[in-house]
């Protein structure tokens, strides 16, 4: 089985002032999960130590996040969190489904969770959401025998923060990380595209017509499946080909130049993600 990344990656370790604030739809879901334990009064708790920074420290290692809760005594407790990840052959039924809907791929690089992102895990018969509670598997060193307990629910609130930044988080929790996720997609993208091609082509090599202006005439229907419509891989923007732009330098403002070429491509960045977002919604209607 393909192990995700190796590399720790932090995450908050804090609510801000006004909590999840405005909460997107994924966020809200695996919040109305949390919300479904019965005690209450651990999870007022557990809210109040994720907003008052008893967490100590909180990252991935791996698919499982791993972290450290200041309790009632002196050491703090350690507390690890995680869910049944997918197979290999999960994936690849996944994988296969996110490739051929476009709109998927560049809704999550544009931070958005699809709404029906459960329909590509659904090929494989299994969720990218928890169903239930009990389906998030946890563990605490503190000696509450209850599950979750408030350190553990602590960490929960804390994940829903971080869902509002990166959707992918939860696709790491069931075994692939963003970065294998796109290097499968676009691998996948990529045999879909070759298929398209090779069927284009059958369908050219068809006996000409006699008459000459009838030869750039086409009276079928275009497969819907040939239009993909999928972001830019690598370098190919027009600023990146355009290469190293004539901008003239000022001693006294020597970033100034690098400062004003990074938020034009973060901008263009931004730009590209919209444009593709109402392309697509234009061919879906």
């Amino acid at each position: 089985m393909t192990h995700s990344s190796s590399s720790q990656s932090a995450l908050s370790t804090s609510l801000g002032e006004d909590g999840l604030g405005q909460q997107s739809w994924w966020v809200a879901q695996w919040m109305e999960l949390i919300n479904s334990y019965r005690y209450k009064k651990r999870l007022e708790r557990a809210w109040n130590y994720a907003r008052q920074g008893n967490v100590i420290s909180i990252q991935f290692e791996g698919r499982r996040v791993h972290a450290r809760v200041q309790g009632t005594e002196k050491e703090p407790y350690k507390v690890k969190l995680w869910l049944d990840v997918l197979n290999d052959e999960d994936w690849q039924y996944v994988i296969e489904a996110m490739a051929k809907k476009a709109k998927w791929s560049a809704q999550l690089l544009a931070g958005v969770m699809p709404k029906d992102i459960e329909n590509a895990f659904a090929a494989s018969g299994k969720r990218l959401f928890p169903f239930k509670l009990e389906e998030v598997k946890s563990e605490c060193t503190c000696p509450d025998k209850a599950n979750p307990c408030k350190h553990v629910s602590a960490i929960y609130f804390l994940m829903g923060d971080r869902f509002k930044e990166d959707p992918f988080i939860l696709f790491q929790l069931r075994g692939r990380s963003r970065q294998q996720i796109l290097l499968d997609l676009t691998k996948q993208r990529q045999k879909l595209k070759h298929k398209q091609v090779e069927k284009i082509s059958h369908n050219l090599y068809t006996p000409l017509p006699i008459k000459p202006d009838l030869w750039w005439s086409y009276n079928h229907n275009l497969d819907s499946d040939l239009v993909v419509i999928t972001p830019g891989s690598g370098k190919e923007t027009g600023i990146h080909l355009a290469g190293e732009l004539p901008m003239a330098e000022d001693p006294q403002f020597p970033k100034s130049n690098t400062t004003f070429l990074s938020n034009l491509i973060s901008h263009v960045e931004t730009e590209a993600h919209k444009a593709m977002l109402r392309a697509m919604k234009a061919n879906n209607e």
